[in-house]
């Protein structure tokens, strides 16, 4: 039995996430059918993130541990003969024994994009959200600013019992106009659930001037919900990479 460490892309459009569910699509279940057919037994998949539901990857880290008389190269070119056209298994390597994709990561970098011009996007439909607003990206870099460092991001999780602890490191956050586009990409040691896609609304209002940067703060010490931001559609979002030392 070997250890293999996986880097994936896919759309996600048409899944329900990354985590396997009964009577669902998803990444990881289509990742485990393909590989339990190949070796001819269960095979757990194990990934770095838990992708919400419509979120997309450039860089998902995964593990699994199986038995195979496959070379890594004909594990990759198996699986994507097998995997659907919107999963795409860009590398295969064996790993130590102890690593682990999920545990052993120690940063990421996703990507959110939008559209804000006066005509509708109708090819990026799938991979950006669509704004009715014109966005003010300076007003957005000053509220960003505030969500730079270590925080308890608890007013930015979807997830109102969270037990663990909600103390997040944010170490960049880069707001770039591209256009009609409106590109954030955040860089962090870890995110909670819906995170980001809170962050985003929250800049969003911050851009379109319903809230202030000041209000942001605010918001980062407030145990309401509510004062945080609306959560951005899954589509604008994309894991692009995961670290480890």
């Amino acid at each position: 039995m070997k250890n293999y460490k996986f880097i994936l892309e896919y759309d996600g459009s048409r899944y329900y996430g990354w985590q396997r569910q009964p009577e669902k699509n998803t990444i990881q279940g289509k990742l485990e059918n393909v590989l339990s057919l190949m070796c001819g037994a269960e095979v757990e998949v194990i990934g770095a993130g838990r992708t919400d539901a419509g979120v997309h990857a450039r860089g998902m880290a995964a593990n699994a541990v199986f038995e195979t008389d496959f070379s890594c190269e004909e594990i990759r070119d198996y699986m994507n003969r097998c995997l659907p056209e919107d999963i795409a298994v860009k590398e295969v390597r064996e790993a130590s024994p102890r690593f682990h994709a999920r545990y052993n990561a120690t940063g990421k970098t996703y990507c959110y994009t939008c559209h804000d011009g006066e005509v509708k996007s109708v090819f990026d439909r799938k991979y950006c959200a669509r704004l009715e607003e014109r966005m003010d990206p300076e007003r957005m870099r000053r509220a960003a600013e505030i969500l730079k460092g270590e925080h308890d991001f608890r007013n930015f999780c979807v997830n109102p019992r969270m037990k663990k602890s909600t103390v997040r490191r944010v170490d960049r956050i880069d707001i770039e106009r591209r256009g009609e586009y409106l590109v954030l990409t955040f860089h962090g040691t870890g995110f909670l659930q819906n995170m980001v896609r809170i962050m985003v609304g929250t800049l969003l209002e911050v851009g379109c001037g319903r809230m202030t940067p000041e209000q942001v703060r605010e918001v980062l010490h407030n145990p309401d919900r509510q004062k945080a931001g609306p959560t951005a559609p899954a589509q604008g979002l994309c894991l692009e990479s995961v670290d480890y030392d």
